[in-house]
């Protein structure tokens, strides 16, 4: 397996943007649910924000995203 740096995009919540940085293989996984599901991937990161922020301890944003990625891989 190679290993790629982490890359930096943009991406719409709620009408504000904002930039997130993952590794390649997270935004590819990210894009499979969002394909899975029918809906953009700002959709799937809307979802999450608003997850995390209820979250007794939220966490950063883009740990939220790798945390529901994997969640998403461990439920099968």
């Amino acid at each position: 397996m190679k290993y790629h740096p982490p890359v930096k995009r943009s991406v719409e919540i709620a009408g504000h943007k904002t930039s997130i940085t993952l590794e390649p293989v997270f935004w590819e996984m990210l894009r499979d649910a969002a394909r899975a599901r029918g809906v953009p991937v700002n959709a799937i990161v809307a979802q999450i924000d608003a997850e995390r922020l209820d979250a007794a301890e939220p966490t950063g944003l883009a740990s939220a995203i790798r945390q529901w990625l994997v969640g998403r891989l461990q439920a099968g």
